[in-house]
């Protein structure tokens, strides 16, 4: 617990992350053979950040729900793919928080792919992401001061959402999830040797 409490106190300090309700404005990018199943949220050892307003784990897992399934439901590939998602912690912003230290909101979860046909997890371990508030003329000064808790939870996680979207083209890229080819071993090494050390 103090890890994840330390975890959101440095989310705190870190830059925001993309906005993931303007990117839902954009036609969705297939991904793969991926198409939604279930999404199960749960949030069973929920921590609540410093200087952090209120919120239930119901409430969050209610959110995350919705989140992932307005951003999934957009996916038609020809096999069921479930997600389990553990949040962990939060912070959301409060007003009345001195402006110099522009209190910023963040969501901590775990993520876990199921491959229905398989009946077996693409990933052994959970996935662990971080998210920001999105960045906006509302928020830079931290959104406590200019949105609800609501909205402030939408915004997470909508941002999740995104973030999961994210992870998961990159293990088709890199791993061969979803009908995807991975990158030959050749390939990475010679990336990796051309990088500067």
């Amino acid at each position: 617990m103090l890890r994840l409490i330390a975890a959101l106190t440095l989310a705190l300090g870190l830059a925001a992350c993309a906005n993931g309700q303007r990117d839902l404005e954009n036609p969705a990018t297939a991904l793969g053979d991926f198409q939604l199943g279930f999404v199960e949220v749960v949030a069973p050892n929920l921590v609540k950040g410093p200087l952090s307003r209120d919120a239930s784990a119901e409430e969050w897992t209610t959110a995350m729900e919705a989140a992932l399934a307005e951003r999934f439901t957009r996916q038609s590939g020809g096999k069921y793919y479930h997600l389990g998602v553990s949040v962990e912690g939060f912070v959301l912003a409060q007003p009345g928080v001195p402006v110099v230290l522009s209190p910023k909101s963040a969501l901590i979860f775990r993520v876990t792919v199921w491959d229905d046909a398989a009946q077996a997890k693409l990933n052994t371990e959970p996935e662990q992401i971080t998210v920001m508030e999105s960045f906006s003329a509302e928020t830079v000064a931290g959104s406590g001061l200019t949105q609800s808790r609501d909205e402030q939870m939408r915004n997470l996680t909508t941002n999740g959402a995104l973030q999961v979207e994210r992870w998961l083209r990159r293990q088709m890229r890199d791993e061969g999830w979803f009908g995807g080819l991975p990158e030959p071993a050749a390939a990475k090494d010679k990336v990796a040797k051309t990088v500067p050390e």
